[in-house]
């Protein structure tokens, strides 16, 4: 497993289906549940993405887009029309659809199907905050191909039809994101880039394959085939921060969701992301973190919003 299969390993779509607008002009879809990141495919037509304190993005048939939260954003036929203004609000409850459309027909001129994703896990959340407020990947990407079998299942009442459209939804989020990093307009972050390095690579893989084990530099440069000093120069370059260092860090991201199950005492945590003792991983927790484990834990349901939802239209 490598670390982008890690970061969205946890990441699920909920009742992606019941996230399906039709809509007639003039519209304003206005998103304001909270989510983390939304996924956004036009069955029918066009829109504009217009985010909170980001440049508005045109997305068209055949096209995705993914816009970052938890910030309100619009899906808007007109960019000239003021966010939220005119905006119908509908609002889903998780499991039930909230009442959007029942009828399984994509009819109107503009239809949109989105997945609204609840991410607030820390491991995930590396990946969110290397995103812009809204991307757009254009034709040609796994979307163009999977429409048609949208539509089929969208239409159809097979039994398990909920979970294969929420499958093929975060199927399509990872494919779409994917095909974006490798995009000239993608800024991506170091680790992404040296995911395919040859002398970088096998480190980070590593790590992430077993973040407890007791790795060293002169460990991880075995894996890779080189010198120590080889690999720390490199790994730092793509990373831009020093094997033992990023090991440091990932640990830490996650110990800090393994402290939101309740189950896990600090000892058992400690151990599972490779400290032989609770005192030493606290320590490493604190200095990075700010805080203790415990203090961590303890506050962690003051610092997690409001359960995130669907889009409001």
């Amino acid at each position: 497993m490598d670390v982008f299969d890690e970061l969205l390993r946890s990441v699920r779509g909920r009742g992606a289906v019941f996230g399906r607008s039709m809509l007639w002009p003039p519209w304003s879809l206005r998103f304001t549940d909270g989510a983390y990141l939304t996924f956004c495919v036009p069955m029918r037509g066009a829109g504009w993405i217009v985010p909170e304190g980001g440049e508005p993005r045109h997305v068209g048939l055949g096209e995705a887009a993914i816009v970052r939260g938890p910030a309100p954003f619009t899906f808007t036929d007109d960019i000239t029309r003021e966010p939220g203004a005119g905006a119908r609000e509908v609002r889903w409850s998780e499991g039930t659809g909230g009442g959007q459309d029942t009828d399984h027909e994509l009819s109107g001129p503009t239809v949109l199907l989105a997945a609204a994703y609840d991410v607030r896990a820390q491991v995930p959340q590396r990946l969110l905050r290397v995103l812009p407020p809204a991307l757009v990947v254009p034709e040609g990407h796994d979307c163009t191909a999977m429409r048609d079998y949208l539509e089929v299942q969208i239409a159809g009442a097979r039994p398990g039809r909920q979970i294969v459209l929420d499958r093929l939804l975060d199927w399509l989020l990872v494919c779409t994101l994917r095909d974006w990093f490798d995009s000239p307009e993608a800024e991506p972050p170091g680790w992404y880039q040296a995911l395919g390095d040859e002398v970088a690579g096998p480190a980070l893989q590593a790590i992430h394959e077993d973040p407890a084990h007791p790795w060293t530099t002169a460990g991880l440069a075995a894996r890779s085939g080189v010198s120590r000093t080889t690999l720390a120069k490199r790994f730092t370059e793509l990373v831009g921060e020093a094997p033992v260092a990023y090991l440091t860090e990932w640990r830490m991201t996650l110990a800090a969701d393994l402290l939101n199950r309740p189950e896990l005492t600090v000892a058992a945590i400690a151990r599972r992301v490779g400290y032989a003792d609770a005192f030493g991983f606290s320590a490493a927790f604190k200095r990075l973190r700010g805080e203790s484990p415990s203090t961590y834990r303890q506050e962690a349901v003051s610092r997690t919003p409001a359960r995130a939802g669907a889009p409001t239209a």
